[in-house]
């Protein structure tokens, strides 16, 4: 799915209108009917107190046709106008009218702090304040009107986007965003609906079809997509059945030190269950007894020193190597992960210690194979990349490092962004029961597993983050979020492949 910015779905509306032969107005019903559809079915006529805040612009416009809509089927609804301005946009003024036609309660208008209304903690308050025109921080009273609504306990419900919040970057300073409960958004998702710092503002959400002219959306280029399970069927690869199990690959996991063997244990047999045909697993000798037991479908090949790597040498040519989970980053493992990079054109994929010995030495960033794949977590990205003030400035930051060094960026989080040249891909699939000890792990090796596959390090990296989510999914569905461990979702890889093509029902 596309994540259009503002001005694109701007765009898009100026030539629905023109295309459909339609007036602003009429979009505007289309839309907010859509949301009215889903309050009504969520409430189903529950008698419970309606307070929309409506701002005076096309989102207020909205918020008041949802209004009229549930007066007309019985509701008990109050409506607000947020006066911030002067200036009316015309489909609000049309559709304050309407609603005046259809309400013997006519719309209370706030002007300042002093005639706040009373939100009590039942109530059910629709946010149609600012919408994604806003291009200022909310300060004044408008701001103190927000935290009145934020600090009711009310459910909030915001239509299009939380007032406050931009759809394509981060929020500025001084600045206060409704913290909606629930968000019906307009076409497609906005940008920073997955951003750390701003998602929690959206809630859950939903994506409504208004019915923008599909020609445009189709020839718009986007620079985000939302990967769900419709994108990555079309990524999946078919299995020949005169096959064997040269066709499907060959990884290297290479890693793992004293202690630390389970780091590569779970890659290993997170590659396998992602489909790799084959996997040898490179490791220090204290490892060996470990991994034979713990993944008797892998090889192991050892090192000469017990504790921790200093070559890196398995007699083979590899199809592909995940690096760097468990590894350390002593100075010895550093030089043969070095010498490792000078000799190899073979795909990598960098984990863990591998990216740690990546920030300690960056001039070893020049020596990378194209499209090698790096998985870092927030942490291990300021290390790599350096601090950032916000989400907008770590995004430029992460396009520019993937650009100069012709990388994929896994960057793993509720939320995970997959960064190459200046495309942006963003997953759908996982829970909070997969920020768990491991998981990073098990999917650095679905994606090494990918790659031996001969998928190309972008598809595998987008592919490989959507399985593992889903894995996830599947067996939290089983056993709970505070009960899943990395292992449970190697468990569930297999289902997760066999999900991709399950019928709805």
């Amino acid at each position: 799915m596309k994540i259009y910015s503002a001005k694109q779905l701007q765009e898009a509306d100026k030539i629905t209108v023109e295309n459909q032969q339609i007036s602003g107005t009429e979009l505007m019903e289309r839309a907010a009917s859509l949301v009215f559809e889903q309050i009504h079915q969520r409430l189903n006529n529950a008698e419970i107190p309606i307070k929309i805040f409506c701002g005076i612009g096309n989102n207020g416009g909205d918020g008041l046709v949802v209004a009229r809509l549930l007066v007309q089927n019985g509701y008990e609804v109050e409506v607000f106008v947020v006066n911030y301005s002067d200036k009316r946009s015309q489909d609000f003024l049309i559709n304050y009218d309407r609603y005046k036609e259809r309400s013997n309660n006519w719309p209370e208008t706030i002007k300042s702090q002093h005639n706040f209304p009373k939100i009590n903690k039942g109530d059910f308050v629709v946010d149609a304040i600012f919408g994604l025109g806003l291009n200022r921080p909310v300060k004044g009273w408008p701001g103190e009107l927000v935290k009145h609504i934020n600090k009711s306990g009310a459910f909030v419900l915001a239509i299009d986007i939380p007032s406050g919040l931009y759809p394509d970057e981060a929020p500025r300073e001084n600045t206060v965003i409704i913290n909606a409960d629930f968000t019906l958004t307009f076409q497609a998702p906005k940008l920073t609906f997955f951003f750390p710092e701003t998602m929690d503002f959206v809630g859950d959400f939903q994506v409504l079809d208004i019915g923008l002219d599909p020609e445009f959306l189709a020839k718009t280029d986007t620079e985000a997509r939302l990967i769900s399970k419709a994108q990555a069927q079309l990524l999946y690869k078919i299995r020949k059945k005169n096959s064997h199990k040269g066709d499907y690959g060959h990884c290297l996991i290479v890693g793992g030190s004293y202690g630390k063997i389970g780091s590569i244990s779970l890659s290993a047999k997170a590659a396998l269950k992602s489909g790799a045909g084959l996997c040898s697993i490179f490791s220090p000798e204290c490892g060996y007894q470990i991994l034979q037991i713990a993944v008797p479908e892998a090889m192991v090949i050892t090192d000469n020193e017990q504790h921790h790597l200093t070559r890196i040498e398995p007699g083979f040519k590899p199809d592909v190597i995940g690096f760097g989970m468990g590894a350390g980053t002593q100075k010895e493992t550093a030089s043969a992960f070095k010498k490792l990079l000078e000799n190899t054109e073979t795909p990598l994929l960098i984990d863990a210690d591998g990216l740690n010995i990546l920030a300690k030495n960056p001039s070893y960033l020049k020596l990378l194979p194209k499209k090698s794949v790096l998985t870092p977590h927030p942490g291990e990205l300021k290390r790599l990349i350096g601090e950032w003030k916000d989400d907008t400035e770590k995004q430029k930051k992460v396009q520019e490092f993937v650009q100069q060094h012709k990388s994929i960026l896994v960057l793993k989080g509720a939320y995970t962004f997959i960064f190459y040249d200046d495309e942006i891909y963003i997953n759908n699939s996982g829970n909070p029961g997969m920020a768990t000890a491991g998981s990073g792990d098990v999917l650095s090796g679905i994606i090494t597993g990918l790659m031996a596959q001969k998928y190309d390090p972008l598809i595998a990296s987008v592919l490989g983050v959507y399985i593992h989510g889903l894995s996830g999914n599947i067996a939290a569905q089983k056993i709970g979020y505070e009960a899943l461990i990395a292992g449970d979702i190697i468990k569930h890889i297999g289902l997760a492949f066999l999900e991709l093509f399950k019928e709805e029902v």
